[in-house]
């Protein structure tokens, strides 16, 4: 199993600046290679405390690939349904270049209401923006003297520029909440598949439908599978609590809240059932989060509980990308948590990945 550290800025300018919650996140970065934490990766989302401080992941990342010369960068992910592709391709690959080919580029259809309606997209174009962004960024990645006519974006004999570095390109990620499509299609195409394990022991089943895709789809292997957790790990329980507990609430609160309008009378076909998965996220707490294994917080010894517990639950995972800084935790908390776990939860795991391989 592999670790990571992940951003997702969920912080108002009254909190916290951009200047300081940049800097406290590059300062995180600059310890994965003596840890070894294997990659970093933050989001792209816009105009809310949940994310807004993020509106483009390959800026941070560019920044974040000169503090690590090891670790890996990974958008989050990027949302073709607000990019033009032939930007969007141009940045990719010239972010694979300065990281010295250590980009993977995870790819989201984008899920919140607010962020559509700003950029004056219609939800129910959220699919077909979707399948078409992705299509035309791998093309104008992996071919030359590209044309395409899309029903969005169209273009003649374009050849993007720089080339990637890594050869075809970039390994691509699907991210998805809780949509079964999305994992299913995942798997068809030969992606890995980034998830959130809000709902639980639901995620076996999700995890389940994309392994079975890929391989029905004859690529070689099982497919790789990065799941995002809240992570804060101390010396006593006790300290976990007092420090996390907060933050914690304060995102999933967060989250709601730029989801909202899903419970007060949006819809789309494109998103099935997100109502009902939004007001459930409204019952969750720092308690049902940690009861259910979608926060790993606490010891070292209640952490490897934790994630051995989680792990068996769902089958398993090849990679858990952790949010060390969410909220207004402290950089020092932060910092501190991650060299413990560093020291002792992740020794084990690397060993535990390679027995259940």
């Amino acid at each position: 199993m592999e670790f990571g550290i992940q951003f997702f800025p969920d912080v108002a300018p009254e909190q916290k600046s951009g200047k300081q919650y940049f800097e406290e996140a590059l300062h995180l970065v600059s310890l994965c290679d003596e840890l070894g934490y294997s990659n970093v990766r933050i989001v792209e989302h816009y105009f809310h405390p949940y994310g807004g401080y993020s509106p483009n992941p390959i800026i941070f990342l560019t920044a974040a690939c000169q503090r690590t010369k090891q670790a890996r960068m990974v958008t989050g992910a990027v949302l073709p349904a607000f990019n033009n592709p032939l930007k969007l391709a141009g940045e990719i690959a010239m972010l694979d270049a300065i990281s010295g080919g250590r980009l993977e580029v995870g790819f989201a259809r984008a899920f919140l209401p607010h962020e559509f309606a700003r950029f004056g997209v219609s939800l129910s174009e959220s699919k077909a923006r979707f399948a078409e962004g992705i299509q035309q960024v791998r093309s104008l990645l992996e071919e030359e003297n590209v044309t395409m006519e899309g029903q969005f974006h169209s273009f003649k004999n374009v050849t993007s520029l720089p080339r990637p570095t890594q050869q075809p390109r970039p390994p691509f990620w699907i991210a998805a909440l809780a949509t079964p499509s999305s994992f299913i299609t995942a798997g068809e195409q030969g992606y890995g598949i980034m998830a959130i394990p809000l709902a639980g022991g639901k995620m076996a089943e999700l995890i389940g439908l994309y392994r079975e895709a890929w391989k029905s789809a004859g690529h070689p292997g099982t497919g790789k599978v990065m799941l995002a957790f809240h992570m804060f790990c101390t010396r006593t329980q006790q300290e976990a609590i007092a420090i996390a507990r907060e933050p914690l609430n304060n995102y999933l609160k967060s989250l709601v809240d730029a989801a909202s309008d899903w419970t007060s009378g949006t819809s789309s076909a494109d998103y099935p059932n997100y109502d009902k998965i939004i007001a459930g996220l409204k019952k969750e707490t720092f308690e049902s989060q940690v009861e259910k294994g979608a926060a790993w917080i606490g010891t070292p010894k209640e952490v490897r509980e934790a994630i051995s517990d989680y792990h068996h639950q769902i089958g398993g995972f090849e990679i858990a990308s952790m949010q060390i800084n969410f909220n207004t935790l402290p950089v020092e908390a932060a910092e501190a948590s991650m060299r413990l776990f560093a020291k002792e939860v992740m020794p084990e795991f690397t060993e535990f990945g390679r027995r259940v391989a």
